[in-house]
């Protein structure tokens, strides 16, 4: 079967489902348009909300837009709303000159009435930060990264000066702040929007039809199957050339590598590490491979017996190989980890030890803490596959096995994706494989979302562990403008995970992504999420 004719073969099957056929234009239009192959199915369509990776890569750079933007190539971050900014001299004042010709989506249920403005930039941040706001608390009324980072206490209020000037008064210098505007929870929502589906008494609609200002507009979602999105003819970065968008809900890595080397997919997310040399051998296909901002990390649950003991998390920490783990799960596609900050990073701790693996010395910790014996422990593996951890059960296998000779008998524990993001919520594990992709190379991106007690109080902080000096170390870092005085406390910061050891960090994996060569315009950032923005066809003379 010809690629053309398996693809036409997909999309029909889609029409299918939803009982219509595809008209001749419907045919140009998939000529025109791009299927990629997801790992899963997106939770909601606001990324607000989340802090899945799987959910941003499907509504963040697709819906959405932020004020500023992270440029990775250059380091640095660029216009994006926002035309450009300016910062108070006590650094506690940041106001936002605001582009004037943006327009949100058309769609099938709403139709905006103006353009872009000051009043949407106050609505979705005031959405996330004031308690009285109408939207506060639809969809739950949990905001995991902005609590983690506790941006409700940092921003103290928000000033619309004019249509198109916004500013944000902060409660306190934060060196942090503009990078956290970039992240890809930080889009803006229409307040006109919001208004109607008040009016209409469903305001929770505004996070399952989302009304954007990003290069695509959502036309469907069959949940676990597909996600079709057209493109914005009108969108103000110039409109895509690919006029459709397809999501392909393939949780299998198997069967996405299938469907990418039979044409089925034009870009597929996340292969295993095993099939990368099948990839690499098919001259159709490119492997792209970018270092990641990522870690993998084993978290003890720090206030549950026995591991609100620190000589047995020490212990622990000794007892597994981690060289020896990192080979056997990643392939040769990821670094051991003795921090969780990655080496990329500007304030990583090159000079902190590491955790030799020694059997012997933990087996003494343990019968000094009072268990010659070992003890039984559960642990828990994420069930499906992450940038950071391409297999967190057999992880979990390996650290099972590991434990055994120290007398340690470790039950893996391992649900469906939603259950599992759910349980973790209650707290009811001994330890957790788990990770972090960060948004930016800010290094309090990788501390404080996931290990600050704001983190904790949101839900986001996996270890249970709540340090008020590590806080502190983290706002005395951001509130320095001063590079060098930043990085001595963050290296403290790094010495203080080391000497507690809430966590065993494990590895940072590389990031992969496989494209067809006909397909162009679609890069792979150390960072989470990807854009189809500027995706095109590329023709066989070109390639």
């Amino acid at each position: 079967m010809s690629r053309l004719s398996t693809k036409l073969v997909l999309v029909s099957a889609i029409f299918a489902q939803f009982g219509c056929s595809p008209s001749a234009e419907d045919n140009t239009q998939r000529e025109q348009g791009l299927v990629y192959c997801s790992e899963g199915d997106p939770s909601v369509f606001n990324p607000q909300l989340t802090t899945i990776g799987t959910t941003i890569d499907a509504t963040s750079n697709q819906l959405y837009n932020r004020l500023v933007e992270y440029n990775p190539r250059l380091g640095k971050l660029e216009p994006a709303l926002a035309k450009s900014w300016s910062i108070s001299d006590d650094g506690r004042t940041y106001t936002f000159a605001l582009r004037d010709d943006v327009v949100f989506h058309q769609t099938k249920f709403f139709k905006p009435s103006r353009l872009f403005s000051a009043i949407d930039v106050a609505f979705s941040f005031n959405r996330i930060i004031t308690p009285t706001h109408p939207y506060h608390d639809v969809s739950g009324g949990n905001y995991p990264f902005f609590n983690s980072i506790d941006l409700p206490n940092t921003i103290n209020r928000i000033e619309v000066i004019d249509p198109h000037t916004v500013t944000f008064h902060l409660s306190s210098r934060d060196s942090s702040f503009l990078a956290n505007l970039a992240t890809d929870f930080a889009v803006i929502l229409s307040q006109e929007y919001g208004d109607y589906l008040l009016s209409a008494g469903q305001p929770q609609l505004i996070d399952i039809k989302p009304v954007g200002t990003g290069p695509f507009i959502l036309e469907s979602h069959y949940k676990d199957n597909f996600i079709r999105y057209k493109s914005n003819e009108h969108y103000w970065n110039g409109a895509p050339q690919i006029k459709q968008l397809v999501y392909d809900i393939t949780p299998k890595s198997t069967n996405r590598i299938a469907k990418i080397m039979t044409g089925d997919c034009d870009v597929s997310a996340l292969p295993q590490s095993s099939e990368l040399d099948v990839i690499r051998r098919n001259i159709k296909l490119e492997l792209q491979v970018q270092t990641g901002l990522n870690v993998a990390y084993w978290a003890f649950n720090n206030q549950a017996p026995p591991f609100d003991r620190l000589i047995v998390r020490q212990a622990l920490a000794h007892a597994i190989n981690k060289r020896a783990i990192v080979k056997a799960v990643y392939y040769g596609s990821a670094t051991t980890a003795k921090t969780v900050l990655p080496p990329l990073s500007w304030a990583y701790h090159r000079q902190l030890p590491i955790y030799e693996y020694n059997p012997r010395k933990a087996r003494k910790m343990l019968a000094d803490a009072g268990f010659p014996n070992g003890f039984e422990m559960t642990l828990w593996a994420a069930p499906a596959q992450r940038i950071y951890n391409p297999n967190a059960v057999k992880m979990a296998e390996l650290i099972q096995g590991q434990l055994a000779e120290i007398g340690v008998k470790v039950k893996i524990v391992s649900y469906g994706w939603g259950v599992f993001m759910n349980k973790l919520n209650e707290y009811q594990y001994d330890s957790v494989l788990l990770g972090w992709t960060a948004d930016n190379s800010d290094p309090d991106n990788f501390f404080r979302p996931i290990l600050s007690c704001a983190a904790l109080m949101s839900g986001n902080n996996r270890v249970n562990w709540c340090q008020p000096q590590f806080d502190q170390l983290l706002n005395a870092a951001s509130g320095h403008t001063n590079l060098g005085k930043r990085v001595d406390f963050y290296r403290q910061a790094q010495q203080m995970l080391y000497d507690e050891v809430p966590l065993v960090p494990i590895a940072h994996a590389l990031r992969f992504q496989v494209r067809d060569r006909t397909v162009g315009g679609i890069s792979l950032n150390p960072y989470g999420g990807i854009s189809f923005a500027k995706s095109h066809r590329i023709t066989k003379e070109k390639f």
